[in-house]
């Protein structure tokens, strides 16, 4: 099969999700096209049977801001064409699934039918979607899809209610690659970091308000009366001037470190006690799981698709969005409890394996299949239109 996959080529969790998707796809055989205006960040060496189409913006003095949507769309015509792709999967509602719906009229013109699958991630549809000067073409491209998955069903849910979606909505998990992320002894790493013994709490995001980042910080505040302890905050945005701030007001700073953006985050993660996630929204809470996957329980807010990650008593503790005593109170019973804490190490390493990479790979090949029976008598035509 060949596959087009349109994503941000950021750290964030649609284009982690969708770089890994496509690399698990071409090591199983499939020939991945990856078309966007840099390459992802972790598409970081040669691999077999995948590609790279870089989107090439050229700035005029009559456009005050590059229209990168019209590039866009004719790059994917130009590699749906040349490329003879099977489907388009695209990641990130704005503006992919708008522009593949563009690119498949232009294609249809010619003769040429292309399938295309939106993937919605979040806040696509939970801040973007909800703006009433986007709205009207988020739930156009989306109905126009040929289909459209979910990554936790408190998405597909929100966005069936939020927009008018007249399609089905398939909820396929994001995942995890197990290969890459496990508990590995890092004790040098972890004497560099908490020499006496501290326990050590970790949080990862890119640093907006949503993730509530106050609230870790706040939480830790808290738990470090109580016992000695390290914060690492993990990754970049616009807050963190404000909370390194926060910290120096607070007397913190000495026990906190911020690390910024980091490629292997299993390195950090196997040296943590706790994960804290306390995000006002969060479609899925990727960074949970991974953390999951490396033995680290969870304490999180109970927002969107976070408590069909995290499961409360189980492999971690849910609070309410922006209740920092329980987030804290929930805290110290694991880090007091070295029983409890195992116990729930081992609970969220069986639960991170539910979402292993082998696990849902074969969901996304079986969505493409089911898709693509509906467009079995144009594919043939279409690589009869273009020459080898």
């Amino acid at each position: 099969m060949r596959i087009g996959i349109v994503c941000y080529p950021t750290y964030g969790g649609s284009g982690v999700v969708a770089t890994e998707l496509g690399l698990a796809l071409a090591a199983k055989g499939h020939q991945v096209h990856f078309i966007t205006y840099k390459r992802p960040a972790r598409l970081t060496h040669f691999r077999d049977n995948v590609f790279f189409h870089e989107v090439n913006t050229e700035e005029y003095p009559l456009f005050d801001y590059t229209p990168y949507d019209t590039t866009l769309t004719s790059k994917l015509v130009d590699v749906v064409k040349y490329e003879k792709l099977d489907l388009l999967h695209v990641h990130y509602a704005i503006p992919h699934a708008t522009v593949a719906y563009l690119a498949k009229q232009i294609l249809a013109s010619e003769g040429i039918h292309i399938p295309v699958i939106t993937t919605l991630h979040g806040t696509d549809i939970t801040l973007i979607g909800s703006d009433r000067s986007f709205a009207p073409v988020v739930a156009f491209s989306i109905n126009q899809s040929d289909g459209v998955t979910a990554v936790s069903e408190h998405l597909r849910q929100q966005t069936c209610s939020q927009l008018k979606i007249h399609k089905d909505i398939e909820v396929i998990y994001n995942f995890i690659d197990f290969s890459r992320f496990s508990r590995t002894n890092k004790e040098h790493f972890r004497m560099a970091i908490a020499p006496h013994g501290e326990k050590i709490l970790v949080h990862t995001s890119n640093f907006r308000k949503v993730k509530r980042i106050e609230d870790v910080i706040q939480t830790f505040a808290i738990v470090l009366k109580e016992i000695p302890a390290k914060l690492l905050l993990v990754g970049d945005g616009p807050e963190r001037p404000n909370m390194e701030r926060l910290c120096r007001e607070m007397g913190l700073f000495e026990h906190v470190r911020f690390l910024g953006k980091q490629d292997a985050i299993e390195e950090i993660l196997a040296v943590a006690d706790l994960f804290i996630i306390p995000s006002a929204k969060e479609s899925f809470g990727l960074a949970a799981l991974e953390a999951m996957a490396c033995e680290v329980p969870v304490i999180s807010s109970n927002a969107g698709g976070l408590p069909e990650v995290n499961i409360n008593g189980v492999t971690g503790f849910l609070s309410e969005i922006g209740d920092v005593k329980s987030l804290a109170q929930n805290s110290l019973l694991l880090l007091q409890n070295p029983e409890m804490l195992q116990t729930f190490r081992q609970n969220a390493l069986t639960q991170a394996k539910r979402f292993d990479i082998s696990y849902i790979l074969p969901k996304y090949e079986a969505y493409y299949e089911k898709i693509l029976s509906k467009f079995a008598p144009v594919a043939k035509t279409q690589k009869e239109i273009i020459p080898t």
